[in-house]
């Protein structure tokens, strides 16, 4: 039977896992449109720490960074960024640059699939318009369009690519065929088939709305828990005892999906003439959690000027992804405040942290201290395994212990020590 011919177009945490497990059963070309990712990848090297080093040097994916090898294929997915901009308005530019990219190498009956976090509409209008353009073609008789909604959970062992259920859907039925047919092979044919390619981008940009949203109810009450003076932690412990209490927890919200996917719902909704206020409210009371958190720790501190650790910069815990990181904002806010705040991570590219938020990354935990305050911001593996006594040694006397994930809970220390969790 005939192999699929597959383009992955945009190589990050998304592109490269996809185009890896589809190599196993197509034949796929990685594309991306940094020389310098293609070369890592050719090495065995990423900085993502998506592919382990054997997986990428022995895969039959095929990675290249020239526009002249990507032509005529028969599906293209698109898996670029959707970010937003300094305002929160939906920045589709490099979902742009990609249909243009795309659109000389389109031969007949192509099918363009789109993974990527859009608001309902995109992929038939802008996308559909940008292809058309970029190739003289007439989408819905020269070429397909398609839409499959990635559900990449960084970090995340247990809803891996080749577990989770896949959203399929076609311009057409036949194309919505050929999709679950395509998806079907690397996840044991578990494939939902939306009822048109709206319904797919709708289903996806409200997934991690309704997270953000979720965690925005928390991350409130843990606000009314502290002015009251009790543990978030002992509260929801007592009330996840309710069969259909939803288990979530306080905390910064960042990444590039949750921090980023509600903005785009709420462009469209205010397109449309909709104003909308849940889906505002929750993004801007976690938006403000970095700002709750550094007044907390502030009007714990003995001193103006404290001198501080920061233990995680990464948005989420087992990730070196920086992007929206809500510690780099605490870092900034604290700094804003008068305090030396040093910060370390031992997933975090020093160079990315530089170039992205200006932040010299500690080497390691030797030879440093003592603070006035350590906050375990995110909690890494590395951050969960410390010690009361390394702690202590990290610390000063009557120093403050911030533990914004409870990761330290159990970990007895000194009454000369002062404890805040959020």
């Amino acid at each position: 039977m005939m192999r699929d011919d597959v383009v992955v177009i945009g190589l990050g945490y998304v592109g490269l896992p996809l185009a890896l497990k589809l190599a196993q059963f197509c034949d796929v070309i990685g594309f991306d449109v940094s020389i310098d990712r293609v070369k890592e990848l050719s090495n065995g090297e990423d900085r993502t720490q998506v592919a382990r080093k054997d997986k990428l040097l022995t895969s039959s994916l095929h990675l290249t960074s020239d526009v002249n090898k990507i032509s005529d294929r028969s599906i293209y997915i698109v898996a670029v960024p959707t970010p937003v901009d300094r305002e929160n308005k939906p920045d589709l530019s490099a979902l742009r640059t990609a249909c243009k990219i795309i659109g000389p190498a389109l031969k007949k009956n192509a099918i363009v699939v789109f993974e990527s976090t859009v608001y309902p509409g995109v992929t038939e209008t802008v996308c559909k318009l940008e292809l058309e353009m970029a190739s003289g073609l007439i989408c819905g008789d020269d070429f397909f369009l398609g839409y499959s909604p990635e559900r990449i959970n960084p970090g995340d062992s247990v809803h891996s690519i080749e577990k989770i259920t896949k959203i399929v859907a076609g311009q057409t039925p036949a194309v919505s065929k050929k999709l679950a047919k395509l998806y079907g092979t690397i996840n044991d044919n578990n494939i939902f088939v939306a009822r048109d390619i709206r319904t797919a981008e709708a289903a996806k940009v409200i997934e991690n709305a309704q997270r953000d949203i979720n965690i925005a109810f928390v991350n409130e009450i843990s606000m009314i828990c502290n002015k009251i003076g009790l543990s978030t932690s002992d509260v929801l412990a007592a009330a996840k005892t309710k069969w259909n209490f939803l288990d979530f927890t306080p905390g910064l919200v960042g990444g590039h999906c949750i921090g980023v996917d509600p903005y785009y719902l709420a462009h469209l909704s205010e397109k449309i003439g909709h104003h909308p206020k849940v889906i505002l409210a929750g993004r801007r009371l976690n938006d403000e959690m970095a700002n709750f958190v550094a007044e907390q720790i502030h009007g714990k501190l003995r001193f103006k000027s404290s001198k501080i650790l920061l233990l995680g910069l990464t948005f989420k815990a087992g990730v070196p992804d920086l992007r929206n990181s809500g510690s780099a904002e605490l870092f900034k806010i604290l700094k804003l405040k008068g305090h030396n705040v040093d910060v370390y991570d031992p997933l975090a590219s020093p160079t990315e942290a530089k170039k992205v938020y200006n932040i010299k990354l500690l080497k390691n935990l030797e030879k440093i201290g003592p603070y006035n305050c350590i906050i375990g911001s995110v909690p890494h593996d590395t951050f969960e395994s410390l010690t009361g006594k390394i702690l202590l040694s990290l610390s000063s006397h009557m120093g403050l212990i911030a533990d914004l994930s409870g990761m330290w809970r159990k970990i007895k220390l000194p009454n000369t020590i002062c404890r805040w969790e959020l």
